[in-house]
């Protein structure tokens, strides 16, 4: 963080314009918000600026309209929710540049709010076209990206404004990699990852990068399927990419070269049909029935869990270990998840986790605020744990 400049360092803003790029892509169904985290999260941001005197114009995108005006995908109704977040006048302008833009904010007095309508009505947003974003930069004075989030796309009001205006890091985004440099960065260790989900093929990228940067490495989900049968073991009718096995033998390669340790499950909860309340029962991962899939850890390999978050001084987790959404397949996960909270409220642990699955399941634990970071971000939480470079977060670091 030493190389971004946050709020800390505007001083009089009275009276500028400040151009906030935040993240409202929120659920919306007939016109109501049902999910506002995102907007609680970009409310501190908001609420410090409008409270030091800025014309606070908020940018940001919803859904994926292709570059053109979509009545469905405008950010009216998502003003209504900002503004009950706040508490305080929101106001709305049909358009984020041109003369519907510009006018409502000649309007604003100091610390008034203005939502801009969808970035993405504008097929430059999201080529990042450079006279795009001088239309959006004409209306401002100052910069800052709040929208982590929108990192990882390299479009006009995530990067190429960043370049226009003097740039600053919003608090969410600043809070977010202070918990991302704790994590992975510069971690206190040693260092666990938790990893699961259904496919390897989604998290090779991940996968080869933590290996490298961690101390241990917890599989679990449909991919540690692909890891088992890579070494041998038999895993019946379960989800598994046999295409990958020698993908799986590079990565397990790779951890025993890094001095990565692989935890992997020794037995598991296993049924012939993927259905809430099916027939199961628990096995030695070296007894898993032909005609029956693994859907989750047995008791034996959450306690290898349990005593690898014992061992760890800081936990990185992106994905379930078993299929969570369906019972009685979430116990080890939300088991797993208690456990690590528990450390993590007795100053045992740092605790980092991201993507939708994951913050699904600590809400359905009931562990989420136990965290020491829940990131909302997805693909670009994603992107961050692979090690690669999200534009957005490199232009302020001018």
């Amino acid at each position: 963080m030493a190389d971004l400049k946050t709020l800390d360092n505007l001083s009089d803003i009275t009276g500028k314009r400040v151009l906030v790029r935040v993240d409202l892509n929120v659920p919306v169904k007939d016109g109501i918000v049902t999910d506002s985290t995102r907007i609680e999260r970009v409310a501190p941001t908001i609420a410090e600026l409008s409270d030091k005197g800025a014309k606070v114009i908020l940018l940001a995108h919803f859904g994926r309209p292709k570059g053109k005006p979509v009545p469905e995908a405008s950010l009216q109704p998502v003003a209504n929710a900002v503004e009950t977040t706040l508490d305080r006048r929101v106001y709305f302008a049909p358009d984020c540049v041109g003369e519907a833009a510009r006018n409502a904010i000649s309007e604003m007095a100091d610390g008034d709010i203005l939502l801009l309508e969808n970035t993405r009505f504008h097929a430059g947003e999201e080529k990042n076209d450079p006279a795009f974003a001088r239309s959006l930069a004409d209306n401002g004075d100052i910069y800052v990206n709040d929208a982590f989030s929108a990192a990882h796309r390299a479009h006009a009001s995530t990067e190429g404004l960043a370049h226009l205006l003097p740039a600053y890091v919003g608090r969410t985004m600043q809070a977010e990699l202070d918990a991302l440099e704790k994590g992975l960065g510069n971690p206190k260790r040693p260092v666990l990852a938790i990893v699961g989900g259904a496919k390897v093929s989604t998290k090779i990228d991940l996968l080869f990068n933590l290996v490298r940067k961690v101390d241990a490495l917890v599989i679990g989900g449909g991919m540690a399927n692909t890891f088992l049968a890579a070494r041998g073991t038999e895993v019946g009718s379960s989800l598994c990419e046999h295409d990958l096995s020698e993908t799986a033998k590079k990565i397990m390669i790779e951890a025993a070269s890094s001095g990565c340790a692989i935890v992997l499950p020794v037995d598991a909860v296993v049924a012939e049909k993927f259905e809430a309340g099916a027939d199961n029962q628990t096995v030695d991962i070296s007894a898993v029935p032909g005609n029956a899939m693994i859907l989750d850890v047995g008791p034996a390999s959450l306690k290898k869990v349990e005593e690898a978050i014992d061992r760890a001084d800081t936990l990185v987790w992106n994905g379930p270990l078993g299929a969570f959404e369906i019972p009685p397949f979430d116990k080890a996960t939300v088991a797993a998840a208690r456990y690590a909270a528990r450390a993590t409220r007795e100053g045992r642990l740092v605790s980092v986790a991201g993507g939708g699955d994951t913050v699904a399941a600590l809400n359905m634990a009931g562990v989420a605020d136990d965290f020491t970071y829940v990131s909302t971000a997805g693909g670009a939480f994603l992107e961050w744990m692979e090690g690669k470079e999200l534009p957005g977060v490199t232009a302020l670091r001018r």
